[in-house]
């Protein structure tokens, strides 16, 4: 069985003014692009209550870093109280949302993938033997990756966010 260790796990909020469907483009593409996930969404639901609007979707994403690593991560954006407004931008009028969104990241390394040193007992002891002495500074290097890429994203979404609610 795969060694599945978490590295990073954070969220952010904003509340005001921001186009969700835009939002949601430019954090899945920013994932895509930079990272070189390959994302699956696994929920989107959507629940109207009177004029607003409460969303909440989930993605899961994987990324094999070499043929023992595997940079894996789940992202979890919600956003309540989301309503149409129109806003009136360098003297257009622009219909937008307003509300709160959440986003939330996890970022995993798994190790040992594909279970290859999972078939005998002799094997899962050279596996320790050869994370403990061999591959140690591989894993710290993959770890700070995996922490990086995660903090990056959270923070490209917040200075998108904030930048939106400038306009």
């Amino acid at each position: 069985m795969p060694e599945k260790e978490t590295i990073f796990s954070s969220k952010i909020k904003y509340t005001g003014v921001f186009s969700f469907k835009d939002f949601y483009k430019f954090c899945y593409d920013w994932l895509k692009e930079e990272t070189g996930l390959e994302l699956a969404e696994n929920k989107y639901s959507e629940k109207i209550d009177g004029a607003s609007k409460k969303i909440e979707i989930k993605w899961e994403g994987k990324k094999k870093l070499t043929d023992y690593f595997r940079f894996d991560t789940e992202v979890e954006i919600k956003a309540e109280g989301l309503k149409e407004v129109e806003i009136n931008q360098g003297g257009v009028k622009v219909r937008t949302n307003q509300g709160s969104v959440e986003v939330g990241m996890k970022g995993t390394l798994v190790r040992d993938y594909e279970g290859k040193f999972e078939t005998t007992a002799f094997k899962k002891f050279l596996r320790g033997i050869y994370e403990k002495w061999v591959i140690p500074s591989s894993i710290e290097e993959y770890q700070g990756k995996i922490s990086g890429a995660c903090d990056s994203f959270l923070n490209q979404a917040k200075a998108y966010l904030d930048l939106e609610g400038k306009k």
